[in-house]
């Protein structure tokens, strides 16, 4: 198992992979299964050495923190909310299962933004319009996605294959899965790719000036 140590002087945490989590906030029109598929996907991502993001919201993203923190992992939110009182008494969001939440203030559609793009790549589970939101964002920002298929009565999964076939712009970093830990593994290895093309921004000697050989 591969550990995340946030404490550490590793100067390249940084590169540690961020994957994002996006799903239905409401899960009550989904069966049994999607509980256990969404703590599962928080397993792998932990055990698979990867940290765990969300819009620390309710449903499917939150029962991913709870299997990310089942095994120990580091879960980070995006809250709409502008303070730990507005987020908890207003938008009547949790902070179970968070070890760090940013309160952006921006409300539902900033934070989708804000949330999406601090993420490497990002898995969409089952889920309504505020999912879609936040695939339409992956997608335009060619940001990796991992789509998680068989997600029971949403077909969410079926629904966003329409929406990428009909949207005639190509998007190399699409996968699909019914594993959770498959997808995480599939979608590390892309993640990984991209960060091998961003190593040579880290060659700074500490005064300002490149070290040679640093890609700029």
């Amino acid at each position: 198992m591969n550990q995340v140590n946030l404490c550490s002087s590793n100067k390249r945490n940084h590169l540690i992979p961020k994957i994002g989590i996006s799903g239905a906030a409401s899960m009550d029109f989904l069966g049994k299964q999607v509980y256990e598929d969404a703590k599962e996907l928080g397993r792998e991502i932990a055990r698979q050495g990867a940290i765990m993001m969300s819009g620390a919201t309710t449903g499917f993203p939150y029962w991913t923190a709870a299997g990310c923190k089942e095994v120990n992992g580091v879960s980070i939110g995006f809250s709409p909310a502008e303070s730990i009182r507005e987020h908890i008494e207003i938008y009547r969001l949790p902070t179970d299962y968070m070890d760090f939440i940013t309160y952006t203030g921006f409300g539902y559609s900033g934070r989708d933004l804000l949330f999406t793009r601090s993420c490497d790549a990002i898995i969409i589970g089952p889920g309504r319009i505020g999912t879609f939101h936040e695939f339409t964002i992956a997608f335009e920002d060619q940001k990796p996605i991992g789509i998680l298929k068989g997600d029971g009565e949403a077909d969410t999964d079926e629904i966003l294959k329409m929406m990428i076939d009909r949207s005639h712009r190509p998007h190399k970093k699409i996968i699909f899965d019914d594993n959770p830990k498959r997808l995480v593994e599939k979608l590390l290895k892309v993640i990984h790719e991209n960060n091998k093309l961003l190593r040579g921004y880290n060659n700074y000697d500490g005064v300002n000036k490149p070290i040679d050989g640093a890609v700029l």
